[in-house]
């Protein structure tokens, strides 16, 4: 029966799961860490769970609770709930899928034992802080649970480790990520089609997510929409006011294709685009477009937002509703789920700031414009998901770069 259904899941190829434990090992060696402890985590829309999925190739679904042991040496061990009867059929990377009957930190320590790390380094992602996780993933029952059976044990972070090797992609994940992108592509024109006057916001909404599941994606994955005259930040959901002529709608759209997210935004106008929106437009696609190009490899992330600005003097009118706006880089890792390197209005660490970006690294960019201090505020955003690469960024998508207007 596995092997029937295996044929039906896309999945990735065993040459790329070599390749992953091969990176992943030498850096352990390097660190001296013997072996490497994902734990189950599916919160933000499994994001906190990708490290476990992307050395095990185990998991898909909001409740997909997956731990992983993974040894220096030796076999890989997953550790699911209903484990037999889910996982093997899936995916073909890891035999050793266990039972943890949602006691993930118990059969975790059985594995463990099994391996005899009494008084070994044992990394932990999770334990330290990620992109988007200053507090750690791990849930306090699975820590404990390990700290009680071996208390000898060096306990490490690995979080850092993981997103050494994550954040640059291989040339197989680059095309998963432009297969996500497609599909988000197929939820814009969703969008773009059924935002009429009267129809329900969140009728839209559900029609954009809709599309993208027909088109494969799986759920859950991170979606913020609001609609409304001027928009200023997304909210996590819709709601249920029809929509009006002159409405805009914002939102972050993703797609999960294997577990992998790509983005778009793209701001959608019911009949009508606003003027101020329309101006602030112009200088955010002229930052864009200046900037693309400067998305290759050695340049870093702070040398980027410094150029962000210059590009958005460059651009900025002497007159209008954009004069005198002020421009913002986003921009963020994409991936399984929490990639860096980031940099938003509030998120602007040192770490991040003097990465450098990497072939083959892919990002969400959306470089935005925002109305002048003093003026009513309204912003404009608008983003796709690219590659870096060696002479400059590359977008996965083909959608225009243009305000759509749904008529």
């Amino acid at each position: 029966m596995a092997d029937d259904l295996l044929q039906f899941y896309p999945r990735f190829s065993l040459a790329e799961r070599d390749r992953r434990w091969a990176a992943v090992r030498k850096l352990m060696r390097e660190q001296g860490i013997d072996v490497i402890v994902a734990p189950s985590n599916t919160g933000h829309s499994t994001d906190f769970q990708a490290n476990a999925r992307y050395l095990s190739h185990v998991g898909g679904g909001g409740d997909a609770d997956i731990a992983v042991v993974f040894p220096l040496e030796g076999e890989v061990t997953a550790v699911a709930t209903s484990a037999k009867p889910r996982w093997p059929i899936v995916q073909d990377w890891v035999a050793d899928v266990r039972e943890a009957r949602r006691a993930y930190g118990r059969a975790t320590v059985e594995r463990l034992k099994e391996l005899h790390v009494d008084n070994a380094r044992i990394g932990i992602c999770g334990l330290g802080a990620g992109t988007r996780t200053p507090e750690g993933t791990i849930l306090y029952g699975f820590w404990k649970a390990m700290r009680d059976a071996f208390p000898k044990a060096e306990f490490v972070d690995a979080t850092g480790l993981l997103d050494q090797v994550r954040f640059v992609k291989s040339d197989e994940e680059v095309a998963v990520l432009k297969k996500s992108t497609e599909i988000i592509e197929k939820g814009v024109e969703a969008k773009i089609r059924h935002a009429r006057p009267g129809v329900v916001d969140w009728v839209v909404w559900a029609e954009a997510m809709a599309e993208m599941m027909r088109h494969g994606s799986e759920i859950p994955v991170h979606q913020h929409w609001l609609s409304s005259k001027n928009p200023i930040r997304t909210l996590t959901r819709p709601s249920f006011r029809k929509l009006e002529s002159g409405d805009m709608i914002i939102d972050e759209l993703e797609a999960s294709w294997i577990g992998y997210r790509s983005q778009i935004v793209q701001p959608v106008f019911v009949d009508v685009v606003n003027p101020v929106q329309a101006e602030l437009f112009k200088v955010q696609k002229q930052v864009f477009d200046a900037m693309l190009p400067q998305l290759k490899a050695g340049v870093t992330v702070r040398e980027l937002n410094e150029m962000t600005i210059k590009a958005g003097d460059a651009a900025r009118p002497n007159s209008g509703f954009a004069k005198d706006c002020k421009i913002m880089l986003t921009m963020h890792g994409r991936g399984a789920g929490d990639d860096g390197p980031i940099i938003t209005d509030s998120s602007r660490n040192q770490r991040d700031l003097e990465a450098p970006l990497k072939e083959n690294m892919v990002l969400i960019f959306k470089p935005s414009a925002e109305t002048a201090p003093g003026q009513e505020k309204a912003i404009c955003t608008w983003g796709d998901t690219v590659v870096v690469t060696k002479t400059g960024g590359r977008r996965l998508g083909t959608f225009p770069h243009e305000l759509a207007v749904s008529r």
